[in-house]
C-alpha cells in the first residue's frame, strides 16, 4: 500500500511542477507600502495560458486585487504613469487605468489616451524563469539637455 502512494506521489510531483503561481512587485516610492504587484496563477498544467492579477496597494489605507485576464505565460505587462498620478496597466494588447488613492478603480480602455500614455515605469517580465519588475531607465543625455 505505501508503495503505490509513493509510485503516485511520484508520478504527480512532474505534473505540478509545470503550473506558475509568481508574482513581482514594483515600489512606488521606495517602500513596501506603496505597490504595484503582478501575480500570475496557471490553475492547469496543460495549459499554456496564466490569469494575470495587478495588486494595488497604499498600506494602511488601501489594498485591492484586480483581475486583468489571461494571457501567456511569457506575457510582458508594462506599468506607465499619467501626469494625474493614476497608472495605465499594459499586458499585450489590453489596458487597463488603475488609481493607488482608493486602490478601487480598474478600468479597461478602449485604447491609448489622447493625451498620451504618460511615463513608462517599467515592465514585468520573466527572466530565468522568474517573473521580475525592470525598472525603466532614464536617459541620462536626456536629463541634461
Amino acid at each position: 500500500m505505501r508503495l503505490r502512494h509513493l509510485l503516485l506521489s511520484l508520478l504527480a510531483a512532474p505534473l505540478l511542477t509545470a503550473c506558475v503561481n509568481d508574482g513581482a512587485t514594483y515600489e512606488l516610492d521606495n517602500t513596501r507600502e506603496h505597490v504595484l504587484s503582478l501575480i500570475r496563477e496557471q490553475p492547469y498544467f496543460w495549459d499554456d495560458k496564466v490569469n494575470l492579477f495587478v495588486v494595488v496597494s497604499r498600506m494602511p489605507a488601501c489594498m485591492r486585487r484586480h483581475s486583468i485576464g489571461t494571457a501567456s505565460a511569457s506575457t510582458k505587462v508594462e506599468i506607465y504613469q499619467v501626469p494625474s498620478g493614476a497608472f495605465i496597466v499594459k499586458a499585450g494588447k489590453k489596458m487597463f487605468a488603475t488609481e493607488t488613492q482608493t486602490c478601487e478603480s480598474m478600468a479597461k480602455m478602449d485604447g491609448e489616451p489622447a493625451e498620451g500614455m504618460g511615463q513608462l515605469m517599467g515592465v514585468f517580465r520573466v527572466k530565468k524563469g522568474q517573473l521580475v519588475f525592470v525598472k525603466e531607465q532614464k536617459d541620462e543625455s536626456s536629463a541634461e539637455e
